[in-house]
């Protein structure tokens, strides 16, 4: 499952970043798609764009993952066997 995570969070990271970017610069309601405009709402071409740019960087972060050396995947591993929670330490009742 961290596999997962450490794939799928950078990824839904970048994609907020370029969505940003993207819809900064362009306006949701002047998009053509073969030739013809877009009639989905803004919230709805938002929603669609912020899927397919994470998508984008979901497989970008994941030929980052498989090209990555086998000796550092162990280490990731190792390490990560050694804590539940890489976030942050768990809390003790007080």
């Amino acid at each position: 499952m961290k596999h997962i995570i450490w794939v799928l969070w950078p990824a839904f990271l970048a994609a907020g970043i370029a969505e940003i970017v993207f819809f900064t610069a362009i306006d949701p309601q002047q998009l053509y798609l073969l030739g013809q405009p877009v009639e989905l709402s803004a919230i709805a071409t938002y929603s669609i764009g912020f899927l397919m740019f994470w998508v984008i960087c979901a497989g970008s972060s994941l030929m980052t993952w498989f090209m990555m050396p086998q000796a550092i995947k162990s280490a990731l591993e190792r390490y990560a066997g050694e804590r539940e929670d890489l976030a942050r330490p768990k809390r003790t009742a007080v």
